[in-house]
C-alpha cells in the first residue's frame, strides 16, 4: 500500500498509475484519506466480490423470511423436475 498527498500525486501521476497496477495507492488531502487509486482489474475483482456478497445476503434474508412453507414437491414441479 502506498500513500501520498493529492498534490504529490498531481506531480507524479504517470508514476502513481504504474504503482496502482500492483497495489492500491491512497491519496490524502490535508492529511485525511481522500481517494484510492486501483488498477481496472483490481477494481473489477472488488466489484464482483461486492456483488457476490450482496447476492449471499439476499439469499440469507430470503431463507430467514418467515411465512408459509412451500412443499418440496411443488418446488420440484415448478422447476420441471418431476
Amino acid at each position: 500500500m502506498t500513500s501520498m498527498s493529492v498534490s504529490e500525486a498531481r506531480e507524479k501521476l504517470a508514476e502513481i498509475i504504474d504503482v496502482a497496477q500492483s497495489e492500491a495507492v491512497f491519496l490524502e488531502r490535508y492529511g485525511q484519506p481522500a481517494a484510492v487509486l486501483l488498477s481496472p482489474e483490481r477494481y473489477e475483482e472488488l466489484l464482483e466480490a461486492f456483488e457476490d456478497a450482496e447476492d449471499v445476503a439476499a439469499f440469507d434474508a430470503a431463507i430467514a423470511e418467515e411465512g408459509k412453507n412451500v412443499p418440496w414437491e411443488l418446488v420440484r414441479a415448478d422447476l420441471g423436475w418431476t
